[in-house]
């Protein structure tokens, strides 16, 4: 593979190495990048993981936490010049520069070798290497494959293992999406042999929830789930009056869409939150209909087939109105996907 061969030449000798991911990272994003770089420290490179804003504190538990950087809780003078001093940065989890926000111009800038690792749809030509596969059910997959291409599966131990099995768990769904493939099991295999508790890795994940997500939570399905049958969909809408009263914190909201798909006869479910200057979307399908097209057709976003992400700068009101005006319009596409 010719990239690996570039990427082996970039590595050869130790460098100062920056990694990054997404805004908000998900278990994925985060489990990815703490999991490389395990390795890459392993392999004697100089390592720092940079993250646009915060994660969600059931994450908490990864090996090298610790010493992550949040951009958005230091100064931007000295995220910067981690940025500039890097010599590779790596990319993970993000196919588009815009996600990382304002450090998508300085990583651009930066003079440091840029490598993109992504297994989302669409990925800009920014970096100096790119690997992307949109099969690919996780990033976290993605930087298993690489290390084996590498050369360096021995190198893989149960904590930088469970870094990347959580990556793996919660972008397949606990394993129930189409995504999860063949190869998905087989990796997992390598991982438990090289000891991680999956068992541990999921109630860290799952059953790691304080009092008040879970009020919300019961709040959320009692009062602010709207269901129409006649289109197969469903969703909630979160107000910020409702984020603060519960004190929502970042993670409290993750999975909620799930709960909308997963009702008898629902094949399209959104989540639509408003987070101040803009209202942020989660969506959800199962079966043919693509929520990768429906987002990128009217909310400035996009993702995988069954899984994507969307953004709209109406009130939270006007953005519901939207969504629902469209329906009528996906309603055969709707019906025969279910």
């Amino acid at each position: 593979m010719q990239e690996i061969t570039a990427l082996r030449e970039l590595l050869a000798t130790p460098k100062k190495i920056l990694i990054t991911t997404h805004h908000k990272p998900d278990a994925d994003a985060l489990g990815s990048s703490l999991g490389l770089a395990g390795y890459l420290k392993k392999k004697g490179h100089q390592v720092i993981v940079v993250t646009p804003s915060d994660y969600p504190a059931f994450l908490n538990w990864m090996a090298g936490h610790d010493e992550v950087v949040v951009y958005d809780q230091h100064s931007d003078a000295k995220v910067r010049q981690l940025v500039n001093e890097a010599e590779v940065i790596f990319c993970l989890d993000f196919s588009a520069i815009s996600r990382i926000n304002e450090m998508g111009d300085m990583v651009l800038k930066a003079p440091g070798k840029k490598v993109m690792i992504d297994h989302h749809m669409f990925p800009e030509d920014f970096a100096d290497i790119t690997i992307s596969k949109t099969s690919a059910a996780a990033t976290a997959e993605l930087i298993f494959e690489v290390i084996r291409a590498m050369g360096d599966e021995a190198l893989i131990d149960a904590a930088m293992g469970e870094c990347l099995y959580a990556g793996i768990m919660t972008d397949t769904g606990s394993f129930r999406h189409p995504s999860t493939s063949r190869n998905v099991h087989l990796i997992i295999a390598e991982l438990i042999a090289a000891g991680v508790n999956t068992a541990r890795v999921h109630r860290l994940i799952y059953d790691n929830h304080t009092l008040t997500r879970l009020r919300f939570l019961g709040y959320a399905l009692k009062d602010k789930l709207v269901v129409h049958p006649e289109y197969n969909t469903a969703y909630i809408a979160i107000t910020q009056e409702e984020l603060k009263e519960y004190d929502s914190r970042t993670g409290d909201t993750e999975g909620l869409v799930n709960f909308a798909l997963s009702i008898e006869g629902i094949v399209f479910a959104a989540l639509l939150i408003d987070r101040g200057p803009a209202v942020k979307i989660s969506f959800r399908s199962v079966g043919d209909f693509s929520v990768n097209e429906f987002s990128r057709a009217h909310f400035n976003g996009g993702g995988h087939h069954n899984a994507a992400g969307g953004i709209s700068y109406d009130t939270l009101e006007a953005t519901v109105t939207k969504l629902e005006l469209l329906l009528p319009q996906y309603k055969e596409q709707l019906i025969h996907s279910a």
